[in-house]
């Protein structure tokens, strides 16, 4: 099952399925490490509620929650 990254809940884990953003924004989070295969889990959300934070390979990462909506993962 596959589901966009910002749907996942607080705590919860997946793999990175697709990065499916325009060119220049793919090969950013390309470069913070989010690449198919790559497990990530969603650990806390910032008092605004956006942007929210994410474990991938051992590093927190702050995505924008549009941003997050284009990278499916699978549970």
């Amino acid at each position: 099952m596959t589901i966009a990254l910002n749907q996942l809940g607080a705590g919860q884990a997946a793999q990175i399925h697709n990065v499916a953003a325009p060119a220049p924004l793919r090969r950013r989070l390309i470069d913070l490490g989010l690449v198919p295969g790559t497990p990530v889990q969603r650990v806390v959300d910032s008092p605004a509620g956006d942007p929210t934070c994410y474990r991938v390979r051992g590093a927190m990462i702050a995505l924008r929650k549009a941003d997050a909506a284009l990278i499916t993962v699978s549970l």
